[in-house]
């Protein structure tokens, strides 16, 4: 076994559109299970790529939900800020209905890209999310997108104007417990974008700063992070 391949429980296929989503489900060994992770990846790999993220989470005695947009791993079809949105509440609302979840405590957790569409599902269910990860996100695609061609920044941000914003929709999260993770020496996203989201969000809320690149914090600073978690 590769070091952080993990055990999948489950595969779950949804249907969305002409489209497939595929899920998968590791529970770790406890008996019962009080607390599940929505894990939302970034825009590299798919959600192979990030078991160095989730399997200490499972090891944790958390049971961990991955989930491939369209256009990452097997999911079919592409992906769009707008479906993108649509098809992770569709999911959510899917996993409510099953037993082993909806009795658990939820969080959601967002890597990178995976940061938008968290946050953004966030907002939208707080009554039924207990914690919201933050782990190396962008502040918008706009900002995102301007990092890499400032010469157009104008024109992207207008492009993008319409786009849900993760450093606006964090601004409507108050009462929900929030965990911000960043490293000062991020090569991807700017240390700056964590602080606006940082700053953006409303009580209750930590900020765990490290100092390796872009989400190595599980890595390097393991204990420190599910600790953090453990807070929430």
């Amino acid at each position: 076994m590769r070091p952080f391949e993990m055990k999948i429980s489950e595969s779950l296929q949804f249907p969305v559109e002409q489209d497939t989503i595929t899920a998968f489900i590791s529970k770790p060994e406890t008996k019962k299970i009080a607390k599940t992770i929505l894990f939302f990846h970034g825009a590299a790999g798919n959600v192979t790529t990030y078991q160095y993220i989730t399997k200490p989470l499972v090891e944790a005695g958390y049971q961990v939900v991955m989930i491939d947009f369209r256009g990452y791993g097997n999911s079919t079809g592409k992906p769009t800020h707008i479906n993108v949105a649509s098809d992770g509440q569709k999911l959510f609302d899917e996993l409510l209905k099953r037993d082993d979840i909806k009795n658990t405590k939820i969080y959601i957790y967002g890597a990178s890209l995976g940061s938008q569409i968290a946050t953004h599902l966030a907002k939208d269910n707080l009554k039924k999310v207990s914690g919201l990860i933050i782990d190396g996100g962008m502040s918008s695609f706009a900002d995102i997108a301007a990092k890499f061609a400032p010469q157009y920044k104008d024109f992207i941000q207008q492009m993008l104007s319409g786009v849900y914003k993760a450093k606006e929709d964090i601004k409507a999260t108050e009462g929900l417990p929030k965990l911000f993770i960043y490293s000062k020496n991020d090569q991807t996203i700017p240390f700056e974008q964590g602080q606006e989201m940082y700053n953006n969000a409303a009580s209750p809320k930590q900020f765990l700063e490290y100092s390796t690149d872009h989400l190595e914090a599980m890595k390097t600073n393991t204990d420190e992070v599910l600790k953090a978690i453990e807070k929430l």
